[in-house]
């Protein structure tokens, strides 16, 4: 059954603003609220079109009346972010208000679920994080599988807390559709990541001796799976990623930057700079993901919800790379014609 009436949370930043533009412009939706405890800025807030936009915290026990009054009947939690800069700042401040939304949000809007009548669906947007990143990590997650240790903070330690708790949501009200999706890392011309800006960097950090495979996303696959799952019950956890992978060492070549490997020790201390002068936030779960990289298994997408992503990650990283028109730091043609020379120079003293 389609839904009538739709609750999206996280309206001002991309993913949450988009899927309401896009929910909006499907009229055999009724209704569409797009939630923040912030407006969007104009030019998000006209795409919307006739989406309504309420001004609310998560925090805040009043997202349950927003909820009654409503009459909503399916929930889009897209608010759940890994950026701090988004969530109050960058350093300490902004951690624990990333925190407070990600968590004490996450709580408060299950608790209104959990009141509520005519909520019959719960989409959540969450993150391959969940499965942390070690050196004793398989080569693929699937839906099934544990991490190896639960992240000891960050994004990735909220995550975990955030799924367990909608599990018990499922638990208590099992005539709620609970779909929960974990994304790999998004990335696109038009949205702001935390990776986005990493690669973005004229000398981009690399971990010494590390060469990890990244996974992405495309934004508008990642919009297109939040819009199905909105569309129809389709309840479960689902890994979202593209297709392929990328080693580090080969995006940054792409991106023609100059990758610079640091010391595993001194990493942390090139991470404090990096988020003291706000130009990433090069945290110690990202070290971590850095060091090991993370594959998700889609099989579940492809085969039970009934999706495959239209941008494979080579594909999705290079449409990053043409929407932000990065130029390069040095020529990508000239590394690899330097590699060729010094290959065929070792092959000869050989």
């Amino acid at each position: 059954m389609p839904p009538s009436t739709v609750l999206v949370t996280g309206a001002s930043r991309f993913v949450g603003g988009q899927l309401a533009a896009r929910l909006a412009a499907d009229s055999t939706i009724d209704r569409i609220l797009a939630v923040d405890a912030v407006p969007p800025r104009q030019e998000l807030l006209r795409r919307m079109g006739r989406a309504e936009f309420v001004r609310a915290d998560l925090r805040n026990p009043l997202i349950a009346k927003v909820i009654s009054t409503a009459r909503v009947d399916t929930v889009v939690h897209a608010s759940i972010t890994a950026n701090p800069r988004g969530s109050g700042g960058p350093g300490r401040n902004g951690r624990s208000a990333m925190k407070e939304m990600n968590v004490i949000g996450t709580m408060q809007l299950l608790a209104a679920c959990q009141k509520s009548s005519t909520v019959t669906r719960l989409v959540v947007k969450s993150t391959g994080a969940v499965y942390g990143a070690s050196a004793l990590d398989q080569a693929v997650f699937t839906e099934r599988d544990e991490p190896n240790g639960i992240p000891p903070s960050g994004y990735a330690k909220d995550a975990v807390e955030i799924e367990g708790y909608i599990r018990g949501f499922a638990r208590r009200r099992q005539d709620v559709d609970v779909t929960v999706l974990r994304f790999t890392n998004i990335i696109g011309p038009r949205i702001d990541t935390v990776l986005g800006r990493y690669f973005s960097l004229p000398v981009v950090p690399t971990v010494l001796g590390y060469d990890p495979r990244v996974q992405l996303l495309h934004e508008e696959d990642a919009l297109a799976v939040l819009e199905r799952a909105t569309r129809a019950p389709l309840p479960g956890v689902f890994n979202v990623g593209g297709d392929g992978v990328l080693l580090l060492s080969q995006a940054i070549r792409r991106v023609g930057r100059i990758p610079v490997p640091i010391p595993e020790l001194a990493v942390a201390t090139v991470g404090w700079l990096l988020r003291s002068a706000q130009l990433v936030d090069y945290s110690p779960e990202q070290i971590r993901f850095l060091n090991f990289g993370r594959v998700l298994d889609t099989t579940r997408l492809r085969t039970e919800f009934g999706f495959v992503p239209r941008w494979t990650t080579a594909q999705a990283f290079d449409d990053y790379l043409r929407g932000r028109a990065l130029r390069p730091t040095i020529d990508p043609e000239w590394i690899t014609t330097a590699e060729r020379c010094l290959l065929g120079l070792a092959s000869r003293l050989r």
